[in-house]
């Protein structure tokens, strides 16, 4: 069954506006009776602003007049609401992040200054003049922006900020960088497999010394210095 689509707005309009009973509003709106019921008691986290699904053309008068009149029926939408497609613009970034934007372009900026303002208004959602007030530091607030992952602060993916830096540095002609943080341990373990290597072979050829002066019991070797595992 579809649902409003601010269906804890609907509730709270409901409630306030009709006769209908809680699980009849719990049943349109999708929602659990007890929270139509703390709608209801004002004990909320936070005080809602009714949604008229009437005006919306979720609702009509006379399916509420029929709700009203008759507690078990089941209210039907007139009319489903349109999806929210992804239109074309800055990327639509929630409020509570909205403060984190100039880290995360500061941050871009300093890490990878190939990549272009309009690359940046697309992955953070931001303008152009606010990307070159940062540029040039000449940004109301630049006292208090720390250069921050924009990818941690959750204003872009790492996929997208990867396919930014990789399109920049195409279009710069700049090779892409290469990490060369396991070289070092890489040369490492391959000395230490050589250095153990060299030692099994000197340990054999003194086996082997032993034996043919007759210091060690040979016979239980699979091969010289090397003893049967199974041999007891």
């Amino acid at each position: 069954m579809a649902q409003p689509l601010m269906p804890h707005a609907t509730a709270a309009w409901l409630v306030d506006n009709t006769s209908l009973a809680f699980t009849q509003i719990a049943e349109f709106c999708g929602l659990h009776i007890l929270e139509i019921q703390a709608i209801a008691d004002d004990t909320a986290a936070t005080k809602l602003t009714g949604r008229d699904p009437i005006r919306a053309n979720e609702l009509t008068h006379e399916e509420i007049e029929k709700g009203q009149a008759d507690p078990d029926y089941v209210l039907t939408m007139h009319k489903e609401p349109d999806p929210i497609t992804r239109t074309k613009g800055p990327r639509y970034t929630p409020v509570s992040k909205r403060q984190d934007k100039p880290d995360g372009i500061a941050w871009i900026i300093r890490n990878h200054p190939e990549v272009s303002d309009g690359q940046i208004g697309k992955l953070i959602g931001t303008t152009r003049t606010t990307i070159g007030a940062i540029r040039d530091r000449s940004h109301w607030n630049m006292a208090n922006i720390q250069p921050k992952d924009p990818v941690t602060l959750g204003l872009t993916s790492q996929r997208e900020l990867d396919a930014a830096v990789i399109k920049a540095q195409k279009a710069a002609g700049t090779p892409a960088p290469t990490d060369t943080r396991f070289d070092s341990d890489r040369a490492a373990l391959i000395q230490e497999l050589r250095d153990e290597r060299d030692q099994h072979a000197r340990d054999a050829e003194a086996a082997l010394v032993a034996a043919e002066a007759g210091e060690v019991d040979t016979s239980d070797e699979i091969v010289p210095g090397i003893k049967d595992p199974f041999k007891r």
